[in-house]
């Protein structure tokens, strides 16, 4: 059944964003990537207090693929 889709606003779109407004069959990425974040990252707030006495980001990973994006360009 199609989406009927009313008024709307994009203020911004990153580099490897995908806007999606109505129906899709598949969204495939075109890129990827990892991030790797201590103990009180990505926290966001007013009058924000993280204390982390021995903070250890562990970033051995073993797999050699974690999202394959090949074919989909």
């Amino acid at each position: 059944m199609p989406a009927i889709v009313g008024v709307f606003k994009v203020n911004s779109v990153g580099t490897s964003s995908i806007v999606h407004i109505g129906d899709v069959i598949t969204i495939s990425p075109y890129s990827e990537v990892k991030t790797f974040a201590g103990a009180g990252s990505f926290s966001t707030g007013d009058g924000l207090n993280i204390y982390n006495q021995n903070s250890v980001t562990n970033m051995y990973d073993q797999d050699i693929v974690d999202q394959p994006v090949v074919g989909n360009m």
